[in-house]
């Protein structure tokens, strides 16, 4: 990650792909702000709208709809959500748009607000209702007033629903649960997804099946926490059971798992980690600190203790395994001397992968109302002194690789030029981590192939494929 944690948070992800179809369809155009968990739903409403004959434009200005699917997790999210919809609410002046609709986090926070503040927009979609996309469009035909469908956050999509996937042809994500239950003490998630509510084991699967069989090669395991997985089932499903049967499957090549809570991460899913080819050996861990004082706080229940035990057992049982994990600074009660410890941990530990964010104070969370806020001045130079720490850190652990070999997946041609493949190596999750720049050799984008390590930056590697 080049910045400190909101490439994945706030990018505006621009679904690809446009059907052909006639001219008498309705255009629809997306954007997807947030994390890949939103991105999913946004796939979803895509895929509901194609099945009910609409076609899917990337170009906004020809789009007869326009829809905003919104993040509001923390401050800067919700800045670019509004920014985003007030942009795209110009295309009813000097575009084709007569319907502008907003889903997501942001109306199942705010929707009085947004109602009041926003006449641009015609409807408002909470986190339960966007499946409806097509159902709600129609009844807007009938009306000419602004429409919400807010609804309790208890929806939960399965393997029935169309989804239209918008990431490159060979990897996806495949959201296992919905929801979360950790109630940490400075998120809202709860709140505007509901509680923790896996998928059943089956669904998941034949969604796996119909990827795969698509040509994805590389599925990407997320939920709010994976390791709750199965936990509110009654059919004994957990994490490791749907792992099997995930690899079991033709044609999946790697399979890697994004949120893993540290009080999650049991002896066997670090075996199972260990011991099957498809799993990356990659693992994406939020510990958000280190500090017992603040993690406690915080309404985490890993402590110092805990954490560090767990980092040396994963190290130690699968060698090489590349680590990410996501920091807080500027946690409410954050002494100069929790941050020092917070920063003597990450010089000890050397994660592969790290993102920061500044605490975001939010509304309606039990840390709002804590004493000892910390200002935004001092947050934003610890946010600095921990990034300056990490991209040293990274080139450091990026260097030691110089000379291995890599499997990585080849992703299309540079961006600076024509004349260098890029690709990731299996330790490198997309969008969020860095990118293999290849210099020699031949594939096909898709491809799996080994490549040797020649080099390398904070981030990003260099090298060679090899036979």
């Amino acid at each position: 990650m080049k910045s400190g944690g909101f490439s994945i948070l706030c990018a505006v992800i621009q679904i690809k792909g446009v059907f052909v179809s006639e001219s008498v369809k309705q255009k629809v155009s997306m954007v997807s702000l947030g994390c890949p968990k939103n991105l999913v739903d946004a796939e979803v409403m895509l895929g509901v709208l194609a099945k009910d004959d609409y076609e899917i434009t990337t170009d906004e200005k020809d789009a007869d709809v326009i829809i905003v699917n919104t993040c509001s997790f923390i401050k800067e999210a919700k800045q670019e959500s509004i920014d985003a919809i007030l942009d795209l609410a110009e295309r009813k002046h000097d575009g084709r748009c007569h319907t502008l609709i907003v889903s997501g986090c942001l109306p199942q926070r705010y929707q009085e607000e947004l109602a009041n503040d926003l006449p641009e927009v015609d409807i408002f979609i909470g986190t339960g209702d966007y499946p409806r996309i097509a159902e709600i469009l129609a009844e807007k035909k009938g009306s000419d007033g602004q429409l919400r469908y807010v609804g309790d956050p208890d929806y939960i999509y399965d393997e029935t629903l169309p989804r239209l996937n918008s990431s490159p042809a060979w990897y996806s994500y495949l959201k296992i649960g919905e929801g979360c239950s950790n109630c940490c003490s400075y998120c809202v998630i709860p709140q505007l997804r509901g509680a923790y509510r896996s998928r059943p084991l089956e669904s998941l699967v034949a969604e796996a099946e119909r990827l795969a069989a698509r040509g994805v090669k590389e599925i990407n395991v997320i939920s709010q926490d994976v390791t709750r997985y199965g936990s509110d089932l009654d059919d004994g499903s957990t994490l490791e059971t749907l792992l099997r049967r995930l690899a079991a499957i033709e044609g999946i090549r790697w399979i890697r798992l994004l949120y893993a809570y540290p009080d999650g991460i049991t002896d066997g899913l670090i075996e199972l980690i260990r011991d099957e080819p498809k799993i990356c050996k990659y693992l994406d861990i939020p510990i958000q600190h280190i500090a017992d004082p603040v993690l406690k706080r915080m309404n985490r229940r890993s402590s110092e203790a805990q954490i560090r035990n767990l980092i040396a057992t994963l190290r130690r049982e699968i060698p090489g395994i590349a680590l990410r994990t996501s920091l807080i600074v500027g946690f409410p009660g954050e002494t100069v001397d929790d941050f020092a410890s917070l920063m003597q941990f990450i010089e000890q530990t050397q994660f592969d992968r790290l993102g920061v964010f500044c605490y975001s104070r939010e509304e309606n969370t039990p840390a709002a109302s804590m004493p000892d806020q910390v200002s935004e001045r001092v947050k934003r130079e610890r946010y600095r002194k921990l990034m300056r720490a990490q991209a040293r850190l990274s080139f450091r652990r990026n260097r030691a690789l110089i000379g291995a070999t890599e499997q990585v997946i080849v992703e299309g041609y540079s961006e600076e030029t024509d004349l260098l493949l890029r690709g990731r190596s299996s330790r490198q999750a997309p969008d969020i981590d860095g990118q293999v720049y290849i210099t020699a050799g031949t594939a096909e984008v898709g491809d799996i192939v080994s490549l040797k390590v020649t080099d390398s930056s904070d981030y990003d590697l260099i090298g060679e494929i090899v036979v």
